[in-house]
């Protein structure tokens, strides 16, 4: 979802990661064919977008393919999530793969021969629809990686499980989707795994880097509503009402205070943000009400839920004081994307292996959300950055997610698949 994309991300993927004994294994690789394959798959869901919970054409691409893999599939997990089982020929740990299949509701305005021209409907409105943040590519790379893995099953160590999930953009209004309904659903009942992985391509890192980090790498995201109510009266007798645009300041003003005053910003960073401000209908009318929105960033869970209960007080208390009430809804949206410190370490060799030692950075905290934290607080996870600026383009420059101007270099799907890949055959066996 990176729900904020900023240059600031560039490759400031940090300072080249603290050299690594690389493992002693083989690279694996795809073929040309294979890569061809994987290339034409993008083009197509590219050229098809579906947005959250309705990505139809796009899960039934999927399931014919890995049906056609002799992989075993279930279907219909969160309204369109596709999940393959591929058994290894001996014996192992269950390695879970995932990928996410919606696009946005963004006029694509790229001139590729296979840009998207499909018209959708998303809150009541008709919009266009568009592949914004690579998550075909996401698509294209799995299913390039279960080819190649149910080729060579029998030198697989365990099983893999492939989740093609729906909604990571967030589900329509009225609606459950993504990577939390897959495991309300029973994703993780029955079959645990022992790991979960991730690639996320980023528009604004040159082509075929890797940003990783340990622990905490991506911002939960949650929205907030604080309703503030007063008594309407006249603009010239405001003795005679209660004003709640006044109290709605107050509000944004002292709110402001738990990230600067009350959170211990050494542990964790922390963004509180106003981004609707409703209220009043004519200048000489003070209203009943004021309308508040925001979102709020962390890192650090516990921290966040003393944000949820700082917020509340804040608004109660200062809207008191001017005679208001405030009314303070938390939408919780997705948890903080945490790696395990562990699964990194243990994989950093082959990531650095597939991609090039040089090519591997550590990444900066991202303001940005993802879903797959979900699957992260369950199971051990490793969820990556993987560039697509083409070559000889400045990336600070570069279209980033979610502009109707994003462009991703396709040579990063070799890698991305080859990463899948590899991860599988060297996690039984890495230290």
């Amino acid at each position: 979802m990176l729900r904020v994309i900023t240059a600031s991300l560039l490759f400031s993927f940090g300072l080249l990661a603290s050299p690594v004994v690389l493992a002693e294994h083989h690279n694996l690789t795809i073929d040309e064919e294979l890569e061809q394959k994987v290339i034409a798959w993008r083009r197509d869901i590219h050229q098809h977008p579906e947005l959250s919970n309705r990505e139809f054409r796009t899960s039934a691409l999927v399931a014919e393919h890995l049906r056609g893999l002799g992989i075993e599939v279930q279907t219909e997990i969160a309204h369109t999530g596709v999940v393959g089982m591929l058994q290894g020929g001996k014996p192992g740990p269950l390695i879970a793969l995932r990928a996410d299949m919606d696009a946005l509701p963004v006029t694509e305005q790229t001139d590729v021969p296979f840009r998207s021209t499909v018209i959708g409907e998303y809150r009541g409105n008709e919009v266009g629809v568009m592949h914004a943040c690579g998550h075909d590519l996401h698509v294209a790379m799995l299913m390039g990686a279960a080819e190649y893995l149910a080729q060579h099953r029998e030198q697989i160590a365990g099983t893999v499980m492939f989740i093609f999930q729906p909604a990571e953009e967030g589900a329509p209004p009225g609606e459950e989707g993504g990577a939390e309904l897959m495991l309300k659903e029973g994703l993780f009942a029955e079959h645990k795994p022992d790991a979960v992985f991730g690639i996320h391509v980023w528009g604004q890192a040159p082509v075929g880097t890797i940003g990783y980090r340990k622990g905490p790498l991506m911002a939960s995201s949650d929205r907030f509503e604080i309703r503030v109510k007063g008594r309407q009266t006249h603009g010239s007798a405001p003795w005679a009402g209660v004003d709640p645009i006044v109290a709605a300041a107050q509000i944004i003003n002292n709110v402001q205070t738990i990230v600067s005053r009350q959170i211990n910003i050494t542990k964790a960073p922390a963004v509180v943000s106003f981004g609707i401000v409703e209220g009043g209908v004519r200048n000489n009318i003070i209203p009943d009400e004021v309308y508040l929105e925001g979102t709020i960033r962390n890192f650090d869970m516990d921290i966040r839920q003393q944000i949820f209960r700082q917020l509340t007080q804040a608004a109660e208390a200062s809207a008191h004081v001017t005679g208001a009430t405030a009314e303070v809804t938390i939408d919780e949206g997705y948890p903080v994307t945490i790696n395990s410190p562990e699964l990194v370490a243990k994989m950093l060799p082959t990531t650095q292996r597939v991609a090039g030692e040089t090519m591997v950075h550590e990444s900066p905290l991202v303001t940005g959300a993802e879903d797959f934290s979900f699957y992260a607080l369950e199971v051990p996870g490793m969820f990556v950055f993987l560039g697509v600026t083409p070559e000889g383009q400045d990336p600070a420059k570069a279209p980033a997610n979610h502009s109707p101007f994003f462009y991703a270099d396709e040579s990063a799907l070799r890698i991305g698949t080859e990463l899948f890949i590899n991860w599988v055959f060297d996690y039984p066996e890495a230290g």
